[in-house]
């Protein structure tokens, strides 16, 4: 199959975003603002579901150059047949528990959850059958016959959802303890500032008001603040890099009227589904004083080895599915991974012990608890301070179908999932800089704007066509979303504050790219589903989405950490700018 850049008329575009922003998914109500939505008494599903055969062909690939790239390197990853699904996001939230508010599908990195770490990826097994321990993700689609009912309730005032930075830092050490604890005040200040904002500021605005005038400006706080205490940690031991990717916050609806309870479809999936859990650590980094600089690296090695234990267990949880008895993933998995953590913390005492005063009390933060698990108590008793919520940790799934946030229905998996590494029609492909961090689409279109939203939306038979529409198709084709990623990178990061600046997208006519970066294999992603035909004409399936989405198909996006080894991405490259066809 062969795709191209989408080239869609701007007042075209702004008609259909102001008919999504209008009518939500599948036109179930009037949303005047992001604020407030109310239920709409007329259900107007083909105002969000378009025929296929009525969108114009607008796939049109740039013309490859006797310099450009045009091999394929093609990744076969599964279809997430382990079952990992999950609400975490690690590349757009990382360390928030729960909060992409809506369930992924999961292939590649099996380990992968909110709080891993680029050492514990790389520590994962994998569902690629080339070894590739990369994680690539996506919203799930969901049928649900009683779509279009009615809009979420949003009357009540949202908060702002940040990543937890304390808890990610490296060792902090002694001389550089009180400037970043003044500095970690200081990210708790704004958040605080920025929930006042939303609270004054409440219905006033258009649809970006919050993004532009709240989410924003605190981000660019947030940077200024992360590069503060970076520089004070670097002062004394090695500055970290990557503090940046915390930068970006979010809303969350819990709490606001009528989001906390939604209703559980029955009869929705074929079979239940069980969400692969995985586990909820106290963290550690935030729990240690300041550490004297000959224990550093000792002491930073243990608590990447903490993170470690995190993923082999996480990982032992998808392997071990459906395994043993009540108890089994208490006494073979929570149990060990609980004496490892005790002896790694008593290396982290003794090592601050030699040249300053030993910490007490390290043990108590051994024990883990499980996300999105019922009926699982951890080994040795109580679940200690894992079981309690943080400021960085949302609401989970519930239920056979795994609903969260009024994202309800039975998942509909996928037919197919297609996993291509493509080239450049200008430049040869520089391989891509381990973990490699990169989003497609916004999920966030309504309130944020359509700049990085991209139609994704259409049918077997018709890949000449996307839509930013639910893509109704012809008997016996499948419904398919294409997810293409941005392909020019700035030679230096592998993320940014926003997740997006490390990146930029080619030229759409000639496929060059911007002044200052190089081309690397772009990624794209299709993925398949046999849908039936009625479901389609009824408007009936959706994507799950935030609430404020309310399922929008303009919303879709896709999420990517790299995790190929360095030999592996160097022969991905080769095969792209020799023109070939490799696997």
């Amino acid at each position: 199959m062969s795709y191209g850049v989408v080239h869609i008329n701007p007042r075209q575009l702004r008609v259909g975003l102001v008919v999504l922003v209008a009518v939500g998914v599948a036109g179930a109500g009037v949303a005047t603002s992001v604020w407030n939505a109310r239920a709409s008494a007329e259900a107007a599903p083909r105002s969000s579901f378009v025929s296929i055969q009525d969108v114009a062909p607008n796939v049109r690939a740039p013309q490859v150059q006797p310099t450009g790239s045009a091999g394929v390197f093609t990744v076969d990853c599964g279809t997430n047949g382990n079952r990992k699904f999950s609400p975490d996001n690690p590349v757009a939230q990382p360390g928030v528990k729960n909060g992409a508010q809506h369930v992924h599908d999961f292939v590649g990195n099996v380990s992968i959850s909110a709080d891993s770490s680029d050492a514990s990826l790389e520590e994962s097994d994998t569902t690629c059958r080339n070894g590739d321990k990369s994680s690539y993700f996506w919203p799930v689609v969901r049928i649900n016959r009683k779509a279009n009912v009615a809009v979420p309730d949003l009357s009540g005032t949202p908060t702002v959802s940040c990543p937890a930075v304390a808890g990610r830092l490296p060792a902090v050490p002694q001389q550089a303890r009180p400037e970043v604890d003044r500095n970690l005040a200081l990210l708790a200040q704004q958040i605080t500032e920025a929930n006042q904002r939303l609270a004054a500021t409440r219905g006033q605005g258009g649809p970006d008001f919050v993004n532009n005038a709240i989410l924003g400006p605190l981000r660019s706080k947030r940077i200024a603040t992360l590069d503060r205490i970076a520089i004070a940690i670097g002062r004394n031991g090695t500055r970290p890099t990557g503090l940046e990717s915390l930068a970006d916050c979010d809303l969350s609806y819990d709490g606001a009227a009528g989001h906390t309870t939604h209703r559980t479809s029955r009869g929705q999936a074929a079979t239940p589904l069980v969400v692969t859990p995985t586990v909820n650590c106290p963290t550690v980094r935030d729990k240690l004083p300041g550490v004297p600089a000959q224990a550093l690296d000792e002491v930073n090695r243990n608590l990447d080895l903490l993170d470690k234990q995190i993923a082999e267990a996480n990982q032992r949880l998808v392997s071990t599915q459906g395994q043993g008895g009540v108890n089994f993933v208490s006494n073979a998995i929570l149990g060990p991974l609980r004496d490892k953590r005790v002896a790694t913390l008593d290396r982290i005492a003794i090592a601050i012990g030699r040249n300053a005063a030993r910490p007490t009390g390290l043990e108590s933060f051994a024990q883990c608890a499980l996300n999105n698990a019922a009926g699982v108590t951890p080994s040795g008793g109580s679940s200690g301070p894992a079981a309690s919520a943080s400021a960085s940790e949302l609401p989970g799934v519930e239920g056979p179908n795994l609903e969260i946030a009024g994202n309800v229905g039975g998942i509909v998996r996928p037919a197919s999932v297609t996993i291509e590494y493509r080239g450049n029609a200008v430049s040869r492909v520089v391989p891509m800089p381990k973990f490699l961090k990169a989003i497609v689409g916004d999920a966030k279109p309504t309130s944020r704007g359509p700049a990085n939203a991209r139609a994704t939306w259409t049918c077997s038979g018709f890949t000449d066509r996307l839509s930013d529409k639910y893509v109704i198709c012809p008997a016996g084709s499948q419904v398919m979303r294409v997810h293409n990623f941005a392909s020019c990178w700035d030679g230096k990061n592998t993320d940014s504050a926003n997740h997006r600046d490390h990146l930029k997208v080619a030229d759409a006519a000639t496929g060059d790219c911007p002044t200052g970066t190089v081309a690397v294999p772009q990624l794209r992603i299709t993925i398949a589903y046999n849908i039936p035909r009625s479901i389609q004409k009824k408007g009936q399936y959706q994507l799950d989405s935030f609430p404020e989405e309310n399922h929008n198909p303009f919303s879709d996006h896709n999420d990517f950490a790299n995790v190929n080894s360095t030999e592996t991405m160097a022969r991905i490259a080769a095969c792209i700018n020799s023109g070939g066809r490799c696997k």
